[in-house]
C-alpha cells in the first residue's frame, strides 16, 4: 500500500499543477489522516528488494483504504445535499414563474386588486435573488413565502366563475382533440409559435428592475398553453406521488422529479428534456409516460426520443394530454 511517485510525476498527473500547490494538498491529506508518510533515511521515495522482500518508502495509502467506505458515504451525502439544493432552486424558480403568470392572469380577470402588484414585486425580487448562490435555508424561506402568495392568488382566481370557465375550456379542448384519441407517440409541434417567439430584444440602457421584469414576463410566455387542471385530469397517477393537491406548475415539476427515478429515467435524460422542452413541458411528458407506464418498454428512451423531436421543434405535449383525456373518456 506504499506508493513512491516523484513530485514531478504527481504534478504531471495533475495536469501540470505547480509543485508548491501539490505539496500543500499532500500536507492537507496527511493532516486529515488519509495518507501517511513513510520516509527513507535521505527523504527520497523509492523501493528496494531484498530477495523476496520488498521495502518501499513514500506515501502509505492504508488509511485511505481503511476509510474508503466512510469517504464514499460522505461523498454520497454531499451529492444528495447538492441535489436537494439544486432541485429546491428549480422549484423556487418555477414558483416565481407561477407567481408572475398568476399576476398577469389575475389582473385580466380582476383588475385593480392590490395582490397582483404584490405578486409582481415578489416575482421581481425573487428573480434578482436567484442570480446569487443561495443556501438551502434561504431557498426554504423563499419557497414558504411564495407558497403563501400562490395559494392566496389561486384561491381568488379559482372562484365559481373561473371554475365554470375552466370546465367549459376542458369540454371544448376535449371536443377539438377527440378525433386523435390514440395519437400519443411523437406528435408534431402545435406550439412552434411559442418557441419561435424567442426572447425580446432588450435595450442595454434599461435599468435592472426592467430587465428582471422582462425576464419573468418572458418566462410566463413559455408556460404550457394547456391548462394545468387538464393535465391533472389526464394523468391522475402522478397525484399519488405528491402530498397535497397539485395546483401550480412547480408542484407538477416537484412530483415529476420525485417519480422520475422510480420510472427508470436517468438524470441526464431528465435534464436534457428540461433543457429542450422546459421544466413544465418535461413534467407533463413524464406524467403522461407514467400514465402509460405499462405500455412503454423504455421510459427513459422514450423521453429521449421526444426530447429529440422537441429540439427539432417538432413536438408538443398538448396532443399527448388530449389523447389521454380521450382514452379516459372512451373507457
Amino acid at each position: 500500500m506504499v506508493v513512491f511517485p516523484s513530485n514531478k510525476a504527481i504534478c504531471e498527473r495533475l495536469n501540470g499543477m505547480p509543485c508548491s500547490t501539490m505539496r500543500r494538498h499532500l500536507a492537507r491529506l496527511v493532516d486529515a489522516g488519509l495518507l501517511q508518510r513513510r520516509d527513507s533515511p535521505n527523504g527520497k521515495r523509492y523501493v528496494r528488494k531484498y530477495g523476496e522482500e520488498r521495502v518501499a518508502f513514500g506515501f502509505d495509502l492504508s488509511p485511505l483504504y481503511s476509510q474508503s467506505e466512510g469517504i464514499a458515504r460522505a461523498a454520497e451525502a454531499v451529492r444528495e445535499a447538492e441535489e436537494r439544493v439544486r432541485r429546491l432552486r428549480e422549484v423556487v424558480s418555477l414558483m416565481r414563474r407561477d407567481l408572475a403568470a398568476l399576476a398577469m392572469f389575475g389582473e385580466e380577470i380582476q383588475p385593480g386588486l392590490g395582490l397582483w402588484d404584490q405578486l409582481r414585486d415578489t416575482a421581481a425580487i425573487t428573480a434578482r435573488a436567484l442570480r446569487r448562490k443561495l443556501s438551502i435555508e434561504d431557498l426554504l424561506i423563499f419557497r414558504a413565502d411564495l407558497e403563501v402568495l400562490l395559494n392566496q392568488a389561486r384561491d381568488i382566481i379559482d372562484g365559481p366563475e373561473t371554475e365554470e370557465m375552466n370546465t367549459n375550456s376542458a369540454r371544448f379542448e376535449r371536443h377539438r382533440h377527440n378525433s386523435n384519441k390514440e395519437s400519443i407517440d411523437l406528435e408534431p409541434a402545435l406550439e412552434k409559435r411559442g418557441a419561435a417567439a424567442g426572447v425580446a430584444d432588450e435595450d442595454e440602457d434599461e435599468d435592472e428592475d426592467e430587465c428582471v421584469a422582462d425576464l419573468y414576463e418572458q418566462d410566463t410566455r413559455h408556460l404550457p398553453k394547456i391548462p394545468l387542471h387538464l393535465v391533472i385530469a389526464a394523468c391522475p397517477s402522478l397525484q399519488t406521488f405528491y402530498q397535497g393537491e397539485i395546483r401550480h406548475w412547480h408542484q407538477l415539476f416537484d412530483a415529476a422529479s420525485h417519480v422520475r427515478p422510480a420510472m427508470g429515467i436517468s438524470v441526464s435524460a431528465w435534464e436534457e428534456a428540461q433543457r429542450f422542452m422546459g421544466p413544465e413541458h418535461a413534467s407533463i411528458v413524464v406524467a403522461a409516460i407514467l400514465e402509460r407506464f405499462d405500455d412503454i418498454k423504455s421510459p427513459g428512451g422514450y423521453l429521449r426520443a421526444l426530447t429529440g423531436k422537441a429540439a427539432a421543434g417538432e413536438f408538443s405535449c398538448g396532443p399527448m394530454v388530449m389523447a389521454l383525456i380521450g382514452r379516459r373518456s372512451a373507457a
